[in-house]
């Protein structure tokens, strides 16, 4: 079993893709494991994939609005995005890199 674990671990860390990082979680799905999404340069299959509560068309949204406004330059500024609220915020802050 640890031998799986860690092969598992071996190929998240070699395929996933730029801009994503590895680390702790809590969620049982992920136990150890902390994914991590650039919210300024992800596309938005990423952001869609690594973020909780946000699907295809609000990822869209998101690089859209990044796309128009520019970077992100904290958390607070991801409310600017239509149907991104403080919860959304709230449910992946620890997910979320700027």
């Amino acid at each position: 079993m640890r031998i799986l674990r860690s092969l598992c671990l071996l190929l998240m860390v070699t395929f996933l893709p730029m801009g994503v990082a590895v680390a702790a979680d809590t969620d049982a799905q992920h136990e150890g494991i902390e994914i991590t999404v650039n919210v300024n340069t992800a596309d938005a299959n990423e952001i869609a994939t690594m973020l909780k509560g946000i699907g295809e068309k609000k990822a869209q949204q998101i690089v859209d609005f990044r796309t128009e406004n520019g970077k992100f330059k904290d958390l607070e500024s991801l409310k600017q995005v239509k149907g991104i609220g403080q919860s959304t915020i709230d449910k992946n802050k620890d997910r979320i890199l700027l």
